[in-house]
């Protein structure tokens, strides 16, 4: 085991004597090319102009009315809407009218076609969401817009113009979209309204044809029907009475003709006036005139107990009344005049007529009160007709009740769904109005700036110190390149080690330097040159890293 530890630290010795003999070798391999290319970057560095980014930060804040009273009528969210915004705003009108209102790249303008400064612009333009949730990344209330240019205050310009188009294109496209929507469900409306016109002029055009067979009358009709078939059986009574009236004066007239024309002349006595045998016969005009009054008595009598026009005894009563009128009038038509009493000497009890005149005053009283009897029949006959033909109507109409009933269900159940589609749109319509005057009034979801755009005063690009260091990372990995590219095309021997890997025979003599007094003074001045020239490089190397390092 011991050996194996003297092996184990032979080889290592061995190793950092080889990797010191190695960098002592190839110091200037290494030095050089590290120092070259260190400065060279920064050279370049340094020959690169500052540029400076000016960011603002804009908080997105909800609409100031709550939502259960005014509720938003923009579904769209705001990841969406925002890449909507970035479209618009920065449109190659935009930036085109921006590149030329603030003089950018002067030097590109000559070069570079428009579309070109356009790509350019938008290559420095950046909006980040700022989001508050890694686990949600389109969940956000909050962006920044930057703009980098090589001007601080170009750079702070710009990104207020940039921060106020995106605030007043986002109000624009806000109100543009409520106002649609608005206008949209009004045009919905006025159109559903039209079509809810139409359906009402329908059921109201289906009400007036229909009238008296619709549902809602049914019960108005039975009662109609009740009081004209009670009118029918009274007007059938009378007319029975009227019909039998007739058979009897038919007969009285059919046994008076004969017996007048048999009978001897020989004188007839007639009861005296006064006396108390005698019967006076009413004439046919003042038989209906005592009708007549009898139903303007009953009239008023209706009228007292406060009945009205509408009621059926009323309505028989004026019908009754205005045939009884008019069989008056027609009486006083057909009537003879009266006569003159003849100033012949007073009729005592007892005294006879001439039988001729009696017999004709009865006969024409007959014939007259046939006369009266036989309008009295037609007129009832004419209201029997009437009172069928009113019974039919209704019967017709309450047959036909459960067809409307059918009908008109369906118009209404069309009417109600249309109310109730013009319903539900005007309150919707109504409710993006209030929604629409809100964001007018810029009251609804909008940005507010928190942090304006800044003036930097320290550039954000080239990131010197970086990129310096960087390029001494790389300016080391290639020197230890080169450095072992040389190594590896050296043929020279510099150990023993080197001899027996290249020789079989042991080598037991050795022969050290031998120089002279001059050469030994050389070796040291030329040492001590070498020190301090890489001693110069690298606080040179220090030194600008140091510069870079303060300039930022």
């Amino acid at each position: 085991m011991p050996e194996l530890e003297d092996e184990e630290s032979l080889n290592i010795n061995e190793n950092l004597a080889g990797l010191l003999g190695f960098l002592t070798r190839r110091r200037w391999w290494i030095l050089l090319p590290f120092c070259f290319v260190t400065l060279v970057t920064i050279a370049v560095l340094l020959l690169l102009p500052n540029r400076y980014t000016s960011a603002a930060t804009l908080l997105v804040v909800q609409q100031q009315v709550p939502q259960r009273y005014v509720v938003p009528n923009s579904t769209t969210d705001f990841s969406s809407s925002l890449q909507a915004m970035k479209q618009e705003v920065l449109s190659r009108t935009q930036l085109l009218q921006m590149i030329h209102d603030f003089g950018l790249y002067p030097k590109e303008r000559k070069r570079l076609a428009p579309e070109e400064l356009v790509a350019l612009m938008l290559s420095n333009i950046d909006v980040v969401p700022i989001n508050e949730n890694p686990q949600q990344p389109k969940d956000f209330n909050a962006f920044r817009i930057s703009f980098t240019t090589e001007n601080a205050l170009l750079a702070q310009q710009v990104t207020n113009t940039l921060t106020s188009l995106l605030i007043n294109e986002y109000l624009r496209s806000g109100a543009e979209q409520a106002n649609n929507t608005t206008n949209f469900l009004h045009q919905h409306v006025v159109e559903k309204g039209k079509e809810l016109q139409v359906q009402e002029e329908r059921l109201r055009d289906f009400k007036l044809r229909y009238v008296g067979e619709l549902p809602e009358q049914q019960q108005g009709n039975l009662g109609i029907l009740t009081g004209l078939q009670g009118q029918l059986s009274n007007t059938m009574a009378s007319l029975n009475r009227a019909q039998e009236q007739r058979a009897f004066l038919q007969a009285q007239l059919d046994s008076t003709t004969p017996r007048r024309r048999s009978a001897p002349e020989a004188p007839v006595f007639g009861p005296a006036p006064g006396s108390l045998n005698s019967t006076p016969l009413l004439t046919p005009l003042e038989a209906a005139q005592s009708d007549l009054t009898r139903l303007l008595a009953k009239r008023s009598e209706l009228r007292s107990k406060g009945y009205t026009s509408i009621f059926p005894d009323v309505q028989r009563n004026e019908r009754e009344i205005a045939q009884a009128e008019a069989i008056v009038n027609r009486l006083k038509a057909v009537a003879p005049p009266p006569e003159r009493p003849r100033s012949a000497a007073p009729v005592t009890t007892g005294a006879s007529l001439p039988s001729d005149a009696s017999e004709d005053l009865a006969l024409a009283q007959l014939k007259s009160n046939l006369e009266g009897n036989r309008i009295e029949i037609q007129n009832l006959t004419n209201e029997a007709n009437r009172l069928k033909g009113q019974i039919a109507q209704y019967e017709n109409r309450i047959n036909q009740t459960p067809v409307r009933e059918q009908q008109e269900a369906s118009i209404l159940r069309d009417t109600e769904v249309l109310r109730g589609q013009y319903n539900d749109l005007l309150k919707k319509e109504q409710e993006s109005q209030l929604a629409t005057n809100l964001e007018n009034q810029q009251g609804g979801q909008q940005f507010r700036l928190i942090d304006p755009a800044s003036l930097p005063s320290v550039p954000s690009s080239p990131k010197r110190l970086k990129m310096s260091l960087g390029g001494m990372a790389g300016g080391f990995a290639l020197a230890l390149l080169l450095a072992f590219l040389a190594e590896t095309r050296d043929t020279s021997f510099h150990t023993e080690s080197d001899l027996a890997k290249q020789f079989a025979p042991s080598f037991v003599l050795g022969i050290p330097p031998l120089s002279t007094a001059m050469e030994e003074r050389r070796r040291k001045w030329r040492n001590l040159f070498q020190w301090a020239a890489a001693s110069a490089m690298l606080l040179v190397v220090a030194g600008v890293e140091f510069y870079v390092y303060r300039s930022g």
